[in-house]
């Protein structure tokens, strides 16, 4: 007998006031079920794919649309035109040949990005990453939809996978809008001349560019650590701010122990050392050494800090 059939027959007795047993009122209200459920033998639901829930597409909108990623991405964009403003109040000399990157900053286009990446490389590129990091499980605990998101069904990896993968985007966006911004205010306030190093190499402007694209790429695999770490500490706790600071904070003692010489060689384990192994793509003579040793630091960290995050997120009570 199909489940229609039973389900009919169930309505059927009892509009009827017919006494049926409890083993054949469960064999009837479990067709029922079925029925409207529309689940198959195999206990799923017709038509439901894990892979068709919580979309890439629709999780980057609903990120692009809150007001947190409205202001990281506007004050990224600011922040060159801020920089210039200060250059035009102070007295920066544009025909500087000598001194640092600040010093440097307004000899042409290509050093005022450097110097963007330069100021922005303590403080303000970990903040972002780790932003949008630790702000993805967290918020969604702290809002209490994190459940719902769970017994959609949603599987917890790809949970976890398609946050990562919109916050990694995110986050990219981010650290390649920062010296495109800074590139074209740069081109129109400082022209595009070479690309003067602290040494006093001259580096022509195409090639300066093409090291600009290989550092944004650095960057962005150097603060993978941050990404992890952030990533883990958003799944350990259900305060966003928390994992976001914690991942900051950890990101600046890290720089603060960096500065203590007296830790010698203990300092190349430190995730932060190679932060500004990029520089030294600005040279006519380019050591690819320090760049080399950072990628392999920040992705160990990162591959740790992220195995640890999915292991955490599996086994975790979600409650909220």
């Amino acid at each position: 007998m199909g489940r229609t059939e039973k389900l009919a027959r169930a309505n059927a007795a009892v509009d009827h006031g017919v006494h049926t047993d409890p083993a054949a009122l469960d064999e009837l209200t479990d067709a029922a079920t079925h029925e409207s459920m529309d689940v198959g033998p195999d206990g799923a639901v017709a038509g439901y794919k894990a892979g068709r829930t919580l979309r890439l597409g629709v999780e980057l909108r609903r990120q692009l649309k809150r007001r947190r990623t409205q202001l990281v991405l506007g004050l990224v964009a600011l922040l060159p035109f801020i920089l210039v403003i200060a250059f035009e109040i102070g007295e920066a000399n544009p025909n500087r040949r000598t001194g640092g990157f600040v010093d440097l900053a307004t000899a042409s286009a290509p050093n005022f990005v450097v110097l963007a990446l330069f100021v922005s490389g303590t403080f303000l590129l970990p903040m972002i990453v780790a932003l949008f990091f630790g702000d993805t499980i967290a918020s969604e605990a702290s809002w209490s939809s994190l459940k719902y998101l769970l017994a959609t069904p949603i599987p917890r990896h790809r949970v976890l996978r398609q946050k990562a993968i919109a916050s990694a985007i995110l986050s990219i966006i981010a650290l390649v809008l920062l010296p495109l911004v800074a590139l074209g205010v740069g081109v129109i306030w400082y022209g595009a001349g070479d690309a003067i190093s602290p040494t006093g190499d001259a580096v022509a402007f195409s090639d300066s560019v093409l090291a600009i694209g290989l550092a944004i790429v650095y960057i962005v695999i150097q603060l993978a650590w941050v990404a992890g770490l952030a990533m883990l500490l958003s799944v350990l706790t259900d305060a966003p701010l928390g994992a976001v600071g914690g991942a900051v904070l950890v990101a600046i003692v890290s720089q603060i122990l960096d500065q203590i010489t007296a830790l010698e060689d203990l300092r190349d384990y430190l995730p932060t050392h190679f932060s500004y192994a990029w520089m030294d793509l600005i040279a006519t003579d380019i050591d690819w050494t320090r760049m080399a040793n950072g990628a392999l630091s920040a992705t160990l960290y990162a591959t740790v800090f992220a195995l640890l995050a999915a292991r955490r997120f599996a086994r975790k009570d979600i409650t909220s």
